[in-house]
């Protein structure tokens, strides 16, 4: 029944007309409905920006209770996890954003397998899902796992150090890994396309398996293929953050202001800030939490299933398995012995 208590009058084009083409419409007021969720860990050595950076994509204060560490602290500091949770609104759209990160690490005169507590944290965050999924109520399970890496590499080096390529090759089978190249504004642009040229090299020749974007489609227009062509020749994105506001030609922009001028953040001849929050927010989050639910989680889950299936199969072997007669020689010896006493 349409308004008035009136039927409406179908015509002939609405005969033809079935109604699952408004399914899209559904799935969207759904999801608006119950909001969206995503998780990103950041991770490198201390003071490459990490804190700053992440506020400057989310346009948020996540770290206004952090409290800093002296140098004699940072030595004896251990690889540690903290989780910042905060729900963001653009629009109508909810999003429950939760960053994860990982003070501590590399910062220690020997950081020998210090991706150990990262990698630990990754694995109990599928676990708690595996253990959500298999359980009786599965109405409102949380979702935890993280979706994408955010890794800092340092600009003041040759290209990547060891703990560099041990950290990316022990978690890439378990996370997307999205290089980043720190303080870009202390390096020239010439001195940045080298680095990436560089890090890309290393990146394949250690067989380090990053976050691949995904093909464009055969029908998308060029606009977007010359994008999406633009975010991969951009890793490792170069990125400076910043949370001040200066004053440039006119004009109030975030930067950070030197005596020899002013860097922009948004400023795309300065550096890719835009192309990582636009890849992270805009055109990839969706890819991102396919790939970790799809590839990541789906390879933790066969192994667990694998595991436990062995375990089963094991001791039903032991259970059923038929038992060995004793000896009948070694049954009489035993007589003997007892019939002399």
């Amino acid at each position: 029944c349409w308004p008035h208590g009136e039927l409406r009058r179908f015509s002939d084009q609405d005969k033809e007309y079935v109604g699952f083409a408004t399914l899209p419409n559904q799935v969207h007021r759904k999801s608006v409905k119950k909001g969206f969720d995503f998780t990103l860990m950041v991770a490198g050595e201390s003071g490459l920006g990490k804190s700053t950076l992440v506020n400057s994509l989310f346009l948020t204060d996540l770290y206004k209770d952090r409290r800093l560490l002296n140098a004699e602290e940072r030595i004896t500091q251990t690889v540690e996890i903290t989780k910042h949770t905060v729900d963001i609104e653009e629009k109508g759209v909810k999003l429950k954003l939760t960053i994860v990160d990982t003070p501590g690490f590399g910062d220690a005169v020997n950081n020998t397998e210090c991706w150990k507590p990262v990698a630990d944290y990754i694995d109990q965050q599928f676990e708690q899902y595996f253990r959500d999924e298999s359980g009786l109520n599965r109405k409102n399970i949380q979702d935890n796992r993280v979706h994408c890496c955010l890794y800092f590499i340092s600009p003041f080096g040759h290209g990547l150090r060891p703990l560099d390529v041990e950290f990316m090759k022990a978690l890439h089978e378990k996370v997307n890994i999205v290089p980043v190249l720190a303080k870009a504004d202390t390096l020239t642009p010439m001195e940045v396309r080298r680095k990436k040229i560089k890090i890309r090299e290393e990146i394949e020749q250690y067989g380090i398996k990053i976050y691949q974007f995904p093909d464009c489609d055969s029908d998308e227009d060029e606009d977007f293929k010359q994008q999406d062509q633009e975010l991969k020749d951009s890793i490792p994105f170069a990125v400076i953050g910043s949370n001040t506001v200066v004053e440039a030609k006119g004009k109030r922009v975030r930067g950070r202001l030197y005596p020899w001028g002013i860097v922009e953040v948004e400023n795309q001849s300065h550096c890719d800030f835009i192309k990582l929050r636009n890849m992270l927010v805009r055109t990839h989050m969706q890819d991102l939490k396919d790939v970790t639910r799809e590839t990541h989680y789906e390879n933790y889950r066969a192994h667990c299933i694998q595991s436990m299936t062995r375990m089963v199969v094991k001791e039903r072997n032991r259970k059923y398995a038929p038992r060995r007669p004793r000896p009948i020689g070694q049954h009489q010896t035993g007589q003997g012995r007892t019939g002399r006493t």
